[in-house]
């Protein structure tokens, strides 16, 4: 039997004495998809009245259920979520207010999506038309669809309600993404986050049991200000990763145009059955994929591999699979399947890069090829691959060695990309950068039609260079 999947359960608190028993027990006792068990992690936000008490006592009475953190003071119900996620042990998030307005009885309603990898995030929404809602404050409403309509505009999204309690998501991308709103700005900017992610966002409808004022509604026109602010300030921000190489690969992988040329410059080597190694979040699967008898995409990061399995579901063609390019033992099981192994700009990232071509090998069969693209050239080492994480760029005899000495035989070696040279220096050499422009890669991405017919023709070394061995 396979062990079951965890869901994390996060609860912000603060001053909910009336109806915090009775939350916190309904979503523990809640119904959930098949194969998924669940946690709640609470986060007491500084509550002045008997909250932490009766925290204290349910987590006692439910040893390993419930997990319980504390502010000190009240910072706000973004800084209580974001403490959540930090503590979160769960492969799948839903946020669950203190209050009774949400049922957790929905909660397979919700999570539907993300367990059947349809979707990364899932928005319960209380204006679909579906279940029963109570009527309450016009005002209020009108309020909340004018921001999800303002936080749509900034996130290219169509939500009915941005607003809304219920979302949940794969903590690996929650956690991926940072948050800086402490307040009720937190709605807004995950969901232009998530956005900008380029997530899969599902809506399902929910119902919705309102509170007044009277009884302790908490949001008021002052965080409906603040949420503008946010929308301002994310639609114009990039800060939606934390990890700083993963930052400079995501700007690399928005140039469509440029992606769409790599791929143009390999596809006459690739064969039928093909395995890719570091696919990423498939920038490059999309166009190697097609009219192949057999893709595999790999990924040593979960993430990355849950994306993909998002994105390409349906393809009858493509699986998704985990694979380490260091690890001799991952490619036991591809052992001589393939035509084709895909490897770019990959290698440069192991310490051992002879055993790792090695593993390249074993996974094709005799006459089968490895496309190899690395960075071409340590003169312009810089800034920019320490912070990718490279351990060296290569001279084109030093690839064509190691891949001999790995069991290939090297066709032809191909110099790709030679405009991003004086750029590149610049950048990661003498201003030291750890990151790209957006605007100086928009800018050379709109131009790339024009960059691919005269690359060939100027004067100094490629900043890349593809080789194609073919297995002896």
């Amino acid at each position: 039997m396979e062990p079951k999947r965890l869901l994390s359960i996060i609860v912000p608190v603060y001053n909910e004495e009336e109806f915090l028993e009775a939350s916190v027990t309904r979503a523990l006792e809640a119904p959930l998809p098949e194969g998924l068990e669940s946690e709640i992690v609470v986060v007491d936000d500084g509550s002045r009245d008997s909250s932490p008490r009766i925290l204290e006592e349910l987590a006692t009475r439910h040893p390993g259920r419930i997990r319980l953190f504390r502010h000190e003071v009240n910072r706000g119900k973004g800084a209580a979520i974001r403490t959540g996620i930090r503590h979160a042990a769960g492969e799948f998030g839903i946020i669950q207010d203190s209050d009774l307005e949400y049922d957790p009885a929905e909660y397979p309603k919700v999570l539907g999506p993300l367990v059947a990898n349809k979707a990364d995030v899932v928005y319960g929404s209380r204006f679909l038309i579906s279940g029963e809602r109570r009527v309450l404050y016009y005002w209020h409403s009108l309020a909340n669809r004018l921001l999800t309509t303002a936080c749509n505009m900034a996130a290219d999204l169509n939500l009915t309600d941005m607003e809304t309690c219920y979302k949940a998501f794969r903590m690996s991308l929650a956690r991926s993404i940072p948050i800086r709103s402490d307040r009720f700005g937190i709605e807004p900017e995950i969901t232009i986050k998530f956005a900008k992610r380029q997530a899969a966002i599902y809506e399902v409808p929910i119902s919705y049991h309102g509170r007044t004022y009277e009884e302790g509604k908490k949001i008021g026109a002052r965080d409906a200000f603040n949420a503008l602010w946010v929308i301002v300030r994310c639609f114009f921000s990039s800060d939606i990763y934390e990890d700083h190489g993963a930052r400079i690969l995501a700007t690399l992988a928005g140039a469509s145009r440029f992606n769409r040329w790599m791929a143009d410059s390999i596809l006459p080597a690739v064969g039928t059955r093909v395995l890719e190694i570091g696919a990423g979040i498939g920038n490059m699967t999309q166009y190697l994929s097609r009219g192949r008898r057999l893709y595999v995409a790999t990924d040593v990061d979960g993430e990355h591999l849950a994306r993909m399995r998002v994105r390409f579901q349906g393809r009858p063609n493509l699986s998704i699979r985990p694979c380490d390019l260091r690890d001799r033992a991952d490619f036991e099981r591809f052992r001589g399947r393939f035509d084709t192994v895909v490897c770019l700009n990959v290698l440069e990232h192991v310490d051992d890069d002879l055993a790792a071509l090695r593993n390249l090998r074993a996974a094709l069969e005799p006459g089968g090829r490895a496309i190899v693209l690395v960075p071409h050239d340590q003169a312009i080492y810089g800034s920019l691959d320490k912070a990718l994480g490279h351990y060296r760029r290569y001279a084109a005899g030093e690839l064509e060695g190691r891949m001999q000495q790995a069991g290939f035989q090297v066709e032809r070696t191909l110099a790709f990309n030679r405009i991003t040279r004086p750029g590149w220096r610049l950048n990661g050499q003498l201003l030291r950068r750890q990151t790209f422009s957006r605007f100086q890669l928009g800018l050379f991405d709109v131009l790339t039609p024009v960059w691919r017919r005269i690359d060939r023709l100027l004067p100094w070394p490629a900043v890349s260079i593809i080789a194609i061995g073919v297995a002896r």
